[in-house]
């Protein structure tokens, strides 16, 4: 069965749609987007996801032309018109059709809308009970005074770069530092560390992009009275953790067990990291509008 798209008020057949060659999406990366998960009829953080989704249209001075309660309603019956109860969803803003190449976004009359959503490709179950290897990229993560890491935009050639890394050492993910040299996040996903019962992310003001997973994880890290902090960090520390663990729409609650070449601790996902997958797993099932009534 084809797969159905909505696109500028419209769902046409994953073959029919189409953006013009001329988008500033295509051209310059000039847009925002949300990754969003559905889960048992359910979407998860809906409605965080369409906030961020506004405040970063809203940082790079694009205005998108239709309220968040209708854009929440072209998710639901995205998923409603493929019949998908279990789903990834990409949510994309464009700065649109420019009426000619410059830079220059008054050219741009009219944002590009369009949902996609697709069945789940789920990560490998070994991949959480035996945990990853990563590695540190040499890519730097951007400088917030140059294109904020805040900003979930279209422009993803910085993390690009740190995953074409991860791939040449045949790991599965890479870890990028601050300027100064800080543990900021993964390619795709933020970070956690654990260190004497006490769990740590680094603060979204260092140039991170402050996920959704991650602050739910936080949450329920504070239910079960697991210490909560957000602090800077170092390679040093990370090497030196009692666990670690990766966070995200796609990847959920992903354990680290070795990172350059040094095991975490003994190299087996540890046990707040346990404690909290299973949380998580829970919680996803119960969160969010239901897709069918």
């Amino acid at each position: 069965m084809s797969l159905v798209a909505y696109l500028d008020g419209q769902f046409l057949k994953k073959e029919e749609a189409r953006i013009s060659v001329f988008d500033r999406g295509v051209l310059y990366g000039d847009g925002v987007f949300e990754g969003i998960r559905a889960y048992n009829n359910r979407v998860f953080k809906l409605e965080q996801h369409i906030d961020r989704l506004y405040e970063s249209a809203k940082a790079i001075l694009l205005k998108i032309p239709i309220d968040k309660k209708e854009m929440a309603q072209i998710v639901l019956e995205t998923l409603r018109r493929n019949n998908l109860r279990e789903a990834y969803i990409r949510l994309v803003v464009t700065r649109g059709e420019g009426t000619d190449l410059s830079l220059d976004p008054r050219k741009c009359p009219k944002p590009t809308i369009f949902c996609i959503a697709a069945p789940l490709a789920l990560f490998p179950s070994s991949l959480y009970e035996d945990g990853i290897e990563a590695v540190t990229a040499s890519t730097r993560r951007n400088l917030n005074e140059a294109t904020s890491p805040r900003i979930k935009s279209l422009n993803y050639l910085n993390n690009v770069l740190a995953k074409i890394e991860a791939n040449l050492c045949n790991v599965p993910e890479a870890i990028m530092l601050s300027q100064d040299g800080y543990v900021t996040e993964a390619t795709g996903e933020n970070i956690f560390i654990v260190k004497k019962n006490r769990l740590i992310t680094p603060p979204a003001h260092i140039g991170i992009l402050e996920g959704i997973t991650r602050n739910t994880v936080m949450d329920l890290a504070r239910e079960e009275n697991i210490v909560v902090q957000e602090s800077l960090f170092t390679q040093f520390d990370l090497y030196n953790a009692d666990e670690c663990f990766l966070t995200g729409t796609a990847a959920e609650i992903m354990p680290v067990v070795k990172v350059d070449g040094r095991i975490i601790n003994d190299g087996k996902p540890g046990p707040t990291t346990k404690i909290l997958m299973k949380k998580f797993k829970q919680y996803v099932l119960t969160d969010g509008p239901f897709i069918f009534e």
